[in-house]
């Protein structure tokens, strides 16, 4: 007992040793912290700081005592926010936060090579792969700023008219009027952490269950002389978000069971089938994976689809902001315990189950050969993401789950040099 102790004592001292490295200074502040410290694999995007990729990472200062790191990060993404922005002829919407950011030190100033000027260059989409824009970063600006508010006591930085412009901002993009029948945003493939093509376009629950959490964060940072009809906005979008996301896309077997009943070609509001999904297409390793105990929101919902795919981020992150009820809550933790396996299996966690293979391999990812089946996006493990369920576990009072998730995860962490994501079922 003594000996894993010290094992784990050891782990956290490296884990802080190599996020120490990883931070990026910028004009004598610390303003985030770098994808990563080895780029043995040539990525090209290895020099940026990511939105997504810091939040656990600001939270570990938080809880550190440290938040300057964290301020510094949340103006600064704040202020490349206003950037000019758009991809060929096209303007991008001032809403839009960028993905991820770099430094870049130049020695070009007044024709003097020894002066250098020090730039931010933002990234919203224009240099990406693909060149799709990440609805998901300004989500996790606006909970990040919660949580510094909350850990701090300080509500100065986000009373900054800054910062309130800037959730504004953000948020007046998901809340416009436009043809959506549904309370859901309606994205793109490749618009969050599954930054390649992976199926995911339509209402990808990731970003449905980000943009819940951002919109109560919101409510709770906005002040009431500054904003009081767009709170009132927010609240009524909440509300009907709500509703949708535990009504259509929660999934247990009892719901399982009447979907595969469902009749199809209903027109009526007393429609049961409302999405006039045909109970044939539901896959077959549905109903082996399905337990009795247990329950998830499955990955998307839309007219005649819906993709039954568990994504761990979009339901750990249901749980913590509360988009999933209690029992809802219980029945996901309650899944990963009875598919332990299958989800957590010799590293956690899976980022998506199952692994897209074959023709739905093909024509989902147009063939992509970094999201082959069981590999990064397409069924890799990430460990990354233990801190989301270790939260929601905590927050479910059932911690013990969390402690067998890291105690799989310490095995190998360090032996394996801090591995961003595992191949392999």
């Amino acid at each position: 007992m003594e000996m894993a102790e010290d094992q784990s004592n050891l782990m956290f001292i490296e884990a802080w040793e190599h996020l120490r490295r990883s931070i990026v200074h910028y004009k004598g502040q610390a303003v985030g912290t770098i994808a990563t410290l080895d780029n043995a694999t040539g990525a090209v995007n290895c020099d940026q700081i990511f939105v997504r990729d810091f939040v656990p990472s600001a939270l570990a200062h938080l809880m550190n005592g440290e938040p300057e790191i964290v301020k510094n990060f949340l103006l600064r993404t704040l202020h490349l926010q206003l950037s000019v922005k758009g991809i060929d002829r096209f303007a991008v919407g001032q809403g839009l936060m960028s993905d991820s950011f770099k430094f870049l030190h130049g020695f070009k100033v007044l024709h003097n090579p020894v002066r250098g000027v020090d730039n931010l260059i933002p990234d919203f989409g224009e240099t990406a792969i693909g060149r799709v824009g990440r609805v998901d970063s300004g989500f996790w600006w606006i909970i990040l700023l919660h949580a510094y508010t909350k850990a701090t006591g300080d509500y100065s930085l986000s009373n900054q008219p800054e910062c309130q412009n800037g959730m504004k901002l953000t948020l007046s993009v998901c809340l416009a009027e436009g043809f959506d029948t549904f309370p859901t945003l309606l994205c793109a493939d490749g618009c969050g952490m599954a930054d390649r093509r992976m199926g995911v376009y339509g209402y990808p629950i990731e970003i449905q269950a980000l943009f819940f959490m951002a919109l109560r964060c919101a409510v709770r940072l906005l002040r009431q002389d500054n904003g009081k009809e767009f709170i009132m906005k927010i609240e009524k979008r909440l509300q009907a978000l709500t509703y949708h996301m535990r009504s259509y896309f929660w999934l247990d077997f009892q719901q399982l069971n009447n979907i595969y009943q469902y009749k199809t070609e209903e027109y009526s509001h007393t429609a049961v089938n409302k999405f006039n999904v045909i109970p044939d297409s539901i896959p077959e390793w549905v109903f082996e994976f399905m337990p009795l105990r247990g329950g998830y929101f499955i990955a998307n919902v839309s007219p005649a689809r819906m993709d039954f795919r568990w994504f761990v981020l979009g339901n750990c992150v249901a749980i913590l902001s509360s988009l999933a009820t209690h029992s809802q809550s219980m029945a996901i933790l309650d899944l990963i315990e009875e598919r332990w396996g299958e989800l957590v299996s010799k590293m956690p966690l899976k980022l998506s189950y199952p692994a897209l293979d074959s023709q739905e391999w093909s024509i989902e990812t147009g063939m992509d050969p970094k999201n082959t089946r069981w590999s990064y996006h397409n069924g890799g493990s990430w460990p990354g993401l233990v801190w989301l369920l270790t939260a929601a576990c905590i927050k479910t009072g059932r911690p013990e789950i969390a402690k067998k998730v890291i105690e799989v995860a310490e095995q190998r962490l360090s032996k394996d040099g801090w591995q961003e994501y595992y191949d392999g079922k």
